[in-house]
């Protein structure tokens, strides 16, 4: 019987040197996109996919990030006393249920499986989600939700993947994708940061996985690929023919915030997606664009 999937880890230790001087003292994940800081909207993402538990795998001066989800007594208390209810209650609306968030160290930058097997003892003998926050996701239905789905019909580890121009193919994780149904591809072949001349397709792992616990045990030989780091890429190809792999040619939008020029175009979409802002939105794109 597959069990249920109830964790999440995201790896949130990265210096975020693409954005100096604004990241020298807050976490890149704690820059806001309209109102929200995108660690506060993968959250978000995974609880609307049923998960319950989180796990932070930080990195030195990243306590914000947990302290996001704390309770911050003094800030209600004079929310109260200034009879801010709406901000209150969205506040209340965000929290997080005692005990339901853990972090853990990466002590030494070693790649994106090494960040992953930092979480190994939060993970133990379960099913578990990756998102990235620099993936930040516009969808209908959480993308993490399209996942869960998925996994829910054919178990076994699941990515969101999208097709991306040819000549980008060496920035990705790339699949080799076999029988395809619906939305549904399955993945026969994974490879890390191909040339574009040897890359097997042009349909590319995004920043949303559920993995099965079994990748922790090829990612503890830390061996090294693609940029002298531990791939995550290389240990999830590891699984496949011992466990079904399925990719999801997930229904939405992705901006890469750790990128300048995506963080700024998903300002721009998420406002126009909020109905509070979007006429607001609108005549500021006209102002500058004439």
């Amino acid at each position: 019987m597959r069990k249920p999937l109830r964790k999440a880890v995201l790896p949130v230790a990265g210096l975020g040197t693409r954005f100096l001087p604004a990241t020298k003292q807050m976490a890149k994940e704690m820059l806001p996109v309209v109102d929200k800081p995108l660690i506060q909207y993968a959250v978000e993402e995974a609880r609307a996919a049923g998960i319950e538990e989180f796990c932070f795998v930080t990195g030195r001066g990243k306590t914000m990030l947990v302290d996001q989800f704390d309770v911050a007594y003094e800030l209600e208390r004079t929310l109260t006393e200034r009879n801010k209810a709406k901000e209150l209650a969205m506040l209340h609306a965000q929290a997080l249920p005692p005990g339901s968030v853990v972090s853990t160290r990466q002590q030494v930058p070693l790649g994106l499986g090494h960040a992953i097997w930092c979480a190994r003892a939060f993970v133990a003998d379960e099913p578990f989600a990756i998102l990235l926050p620099d993936d930040l996701m516009l969808c209908d239905v959480s993308c993490t939700k399209q996942l869960v789905d998925a996994y829910n019909e054919t178990g076994g580890n699941v990515v969101a993947i999208e097709t991306v121009p040819k000549e980008r193919v060496s920035s990705y994780g790339v699949i080799d994708p076999g029988a395809t149904t619906g939305n549904l591809v399955e993945v026969k072949g994974l490879v890390e940061k191909p040339p574009i001349e040897k890359a097997p397709s042009n349909l590319t792992v995004i920043g949303r996985y559920i993995l099965m616990p079994e990748v922790m045990g090829h990612l503890a030989t830390q061996e090294k690929g693609a940029g002298n780091e531990i791939q995550l890429t290389d240990s999830m190809a590891k699984l496949i023919g011992t466990q079904p792999f399925h990719g999801v040619l997930y229904e939405g939008r992705r901006f890469d915030c750790g990128d300048k020029a995506g963080y700024l175009e998903a300002q721009v979409a998420f406002a126009l997606a909020r109905p509070d802002m979007e006429s607001t939105m609108r005549a500021i794109i006209q102002k500058y664009a004439q």
